[in-house]
């Protein structure tokens, strides 16, 4: 049966208009394609930044930084703190504004700078990991434990224990802080050291991937030769008329030439023997004329 002159519908063209073929899933385009490629090869170079070993130990130095600052605020406002106590205790009652009212805010600042001069010099120390002597630590404990006799002097005498825990928490926080900071340093520095070589490992290029070669068969070791060895062989080579020295017996033995005298004096007595005993032999024999006779 016919269509009656009607045309059939045609089949739908993929190619045109940008269609996916059938069964495949449409692409990105050019342009989301390159802006992938950029982006990809940006956070490529961002990483390769980020996971490099000195801003790997930048980081970590910016920690320590701020680990020192804070530290020394903490300290700075605990002496800080003291510093109008150890000032009551050194007037006692004096004046004020006297010359020894005066003299008596001398007290808190003497012992605080040395105490401020001993933890700069070990934060130095212990950025580059050298231990202090014994002398060091005592300083600070003394310095510590001045400041803390005096600043709750006047506590203890009155009995206030509101008074004791009060002027007690600066100093004891000082000294905490002292003995802790110089800990700090060190194993921040370990840390700087730990990252830095972490880092390298990780960025370390692979190495490539080279044909076996077979290494040579390693030669078996040469037997070691005996004495006897080095004189029979000095005996065959030798020959009436060869002046017999070491430098002869190195030349045909190759020998040491701590053994070439020895071997020397040796093969010379052994043919002057033999020449001795040849003589004597010719001497005792009978002719055969006297025989005959």
């Amino acid at each position: 049966m016919g269509w009656s002159g009607v045309t059939p519908p045609a089949p739908p063209n993929h190619t045109r208009g940008g269609g996916a073929p059938p069964g495949r899933p449409p692409g990105p385009s050019t342009n989301q394609a390159e802006k992938l490629a950029r982006e990809a090869a940006e956070a490529a170079q961002r990483r390769a930044y980020q996971t490099h070993p000195d801003v790997v130990a930048l980081r970590v130095e910016h920690v320590r930084t701020q680990v020192d600052r804070l530290c020394w605020a903490g300290i700075t406002l605990g002496l800080g703190f003291t510093m109008t106590n150890v000032q009551a205790f050194a007037a006692a009652g004096a004046a004020l504004w006297s010359l020894p009212w005066l003299a008596a805010w001398l007290l808190d600042p003497t012992v605080s700078l040395v105490l401020l001069a001993i933890l700069r010099a070990e934060q130095v120390t212990a950025r580059y990991q050298v231990h202090t002597g014994p002398w060091v630590r005592r300083a600070k404990w003394l310095t510590v434990a001045a400041t803390y006799v005096m600043n709750t002097w006047a506590s203890f005498a009155a009995g206030s224990l509101p008074g004791i825990v009060l002027h007690s928490v600066p100093p004891l926080v000082v000294f905490v802080a002292a003995e802790a900071v110089t800990d700090l340093r060190d194993k921040l520095t370990e840390a700087v050291t730990a990252a830095f070589t972490n880092a390298s490992a990780a960025n370390a290029p692979q190495p490539v991937h080279q044909p076996k070669v077979e290494e040579p068969k390693r030669k078996s070791p040469r037997r070691r030769k005996l004495f006897g060895e080095y004189l029979a062989e000095a005996r065959a080579a030798w020959s009436p008329g060869v002046e017999i020295t070491p430098a002869w017996i190195r030349s045909v033995t190759d020998c040491a030439r701590g053994l070439s005298p020895r071997l020397a004096a040796d093969l010379k007595s052994e043919v002057e023997r033999t020449s001795a005993n040849n003589a004597n032999d010719a001497n005792n024999a009978t002719p055969e004329g006297e025989v005959q006779q």
